[in-house]
């Protein structure tokens, strides 16, 4: 087979490479920046992108005009004169990569102070505010705007726990206001994890013992896609979440709900799943406006939840399969199964867990949850 031929073979499959290239969700990539961090970050790539592109230009054109003029000619039997050094030509090889690497050097370093949270700041500001965290406290709108708004962010195995200074608690999810620079102070409960919502900015890690931030911002609301970008253990892959921005008063009202303790469920089936929520040792590990254990995600808001352990999608079917056996679906979780579960008891804990829910199908339609 000639090289012809060969390469016609690989030509379909490097099509099909280049076509999966551009598959993925909307929110889950750096390329389409949906905030100013993430814009700087996309910016500074393209300008890197472009020095390197001309760097490769330069180099392949000196190449092919040294190659053509000074290959060897008919009759050319003699070596060509020999040289050594040449002032001009080391001065501008060493100049210029200089002024290059200086073009990339000035925004990097620029940058390192514009993406960078002042830790000093953050800590006088929670003492200022030490006590603010009363459940019963409403959103003060004026802060969001005027002060950095802290949510701590701590990473498990394989799940996500992020708490507000108002004193609650969510899993998996994390709601902030959308046009507002909001800070998330990260650690981690186990092992190393690492906190990236790709639309929105980069990478920071969640180590254990050591406390690092991050800013974001959301130009619009909406729902954007994070992960884990630090291998965690088996299921490190399965370890998503979602940052759901919404409207200023939007986030209020939500941030108000979150607060209130939990109405009484309205239908009969919820009402038993609730008895039997706390029967079977559900609230052993999961909380509930505040009462219960936090070894797991907090289920103020499953109802709201698109997704079970951040990557079932939240249906009845896998919501059943997962209370069964939870290590068959998510490798290494720390959940017990529950085999012995009766149906009837299973339909009603999952009855009370779908009326778990702080927005309203307005504010749901709005950002596409």
């Amino acid at each position: 087979m000639n090289a012809k031929k060969r390469f016609l073979r690989v030509v379909p499959l490097m099509a099909f490479m280049l076509l999966l290239a551009g598959c993925g969700e909307q929110g889950l990539t750096a390329l389409d920046p949906m905030g100013p961090q993430s814009q700087w970050i996309f910016d500074n790539m393209l300008l890197s992108l472009y020095v390197m592109a001309l760097v490769t230009v330069v180099v392949f054109v000196i190449f092919f005009i040294v190659v053509m003029k000074f290959r060897q000619k008919d009759g050319d039997n003699d070596y060509p004169e020999q040289t050594h050094g040449n002032t001009k030509l080391e001065v501008a090889w060493t100049v210029i990569p200089i002024f290059l690497l200086a073009i990339l050097a000035v925004p990097t370093i620029t940058g390192q102070f514009y993406l960078s949270v002042d830790a000093e700041d953050i800590a006088e500001e929670e003492e200022e505010t030490e006590g603010a965290g009363d459940v019963d406290e409403e959103v003060d709108e004026e802060d969001l705007q005027d002060d950095a708004y802290v949510i701590e962010v701590t990473g498990h195995q394989f799940w996500w726990e992020f708490d507000y200074p108002e004193g609650f608690t969510t899993g998996n999810d994390v709601y902030i206001p959308a046009e507002e620079e909001v800070v998330f102070q990260l650690e981690a409960e186990d092992v190393m994890h690492s906190f990236w919502v790709p639309a929105l900015g980069g990478k920071v890690d969640n180590i254990p013992g050591v406390t690092n931030h991050v800013w974001l911002e959301a130009d619009d609301p909406g729902v954007y896609m994070g992960k884990c970008a630090e291998l965690c253990g088996p299921s490190h892959a399965l370890m998503d979440f979602k940052l759901i921005a919404l409207e200023e008063d939007d986030y209020a009202s939500w941030n108000e709900e979150m607060q209130q303790e939990e109405e009484e469920p309205e239908e009969t089936l919820a009402q038993e799943g609730r008895e039997q929520f706390e029967d079977q040792g559900c609230i052993a590990c999961h909380a509930v406006d505040g009462e219960g254990s936090a070894q797991g995600p907090t289920l103020t808001n499953f109802g709201d939840r698109t997704t079970i352990a951040g990557f079932l999608e939240n249906n009845e079917e896998n919501l059943r399969d997962w209370i069964r056996d939870p290590g068959a679906l998510k490798q290494g979780v720390n959940m017990p199964a529950s085999p012995g579960m009766e149906d009837d008891e299973l339909d009603a804990i999952i009855a009370y867990l779908d009326s778990l829910e702080r927005l309203d199908d307005e504010t749901k339609e709005d950002i596409d949850l």
